[in-house]
């Protein structure tokens, strides 16, 4: 019998975070293509609500900032922030800090489309069947942080 709190040895742990793997790719894409279709109801791609929601969640950021805090390249990151400019959802600031990095922000159109994105995706995932608790929720954040973390390194661009 096993104790299921104590720590896997690392063949163990790999072989489970590889059952991890095997579903996040599935659920990523299942997710994304659920934007997708929905989306235009604001108009977004799935690129464009992640980089509102990133401006949504912590203000002002420059493309390179976006780009390493979603492991894109900034090549990516700015054909969306282009396309979010183009409709109008953000704009392009003079950054104090760099002059040739400047700041994209959220506009007041940005910030109706990422709210009504997320408040529509908060009703689709209110319908999540089962019984989760809190400590389940934590301890899959905590996993998937730390599988996160590994490839931390890894270079996007």
């Amino acid at each position: 019998m096993t104790d299921i709190d104590a720590p896997l040895p690392p063949e163990e742990l790999a072989d489970r975070l590889t059952e991890v793997f095997a579903l996040v790719g599935p659920l990523y894409r299942r997710v994304q293509r659920k934007v997708e279709q929905t989306a235009p109801i604001e108009g977004l791609s799935v690129g464009v609500r992640a980089v509102l929601d990133l401006l949504r969640e912590h203000g002002p950021m420059t493309v390179p900032q976006m780009g390493r805090a979603q492991a894109l390249s900034r090549q990516f990151v700015q054909r969306m922030v282009n396309d979010a400019a183009a409709a109008r959802l953000v704009e392009i600031i003079p950054n104090p800090a760099h002059q040739r990095s400047s700041l994209i922000r959220l506009t007041g159109r940005g910030g109706a489309a990422i709210a009504a994105a997320l408040a529509r995706e908060q009703s689709l995932l209110s319908q999540v069947d089962g019984d989760l608790t809190d400590a389940d929720v934590t301890a899959c954040v905590r996993v998937l942080g730390r599988m996160l973390e590994l490839f931390d390194h890894v270079d996007v661009d």
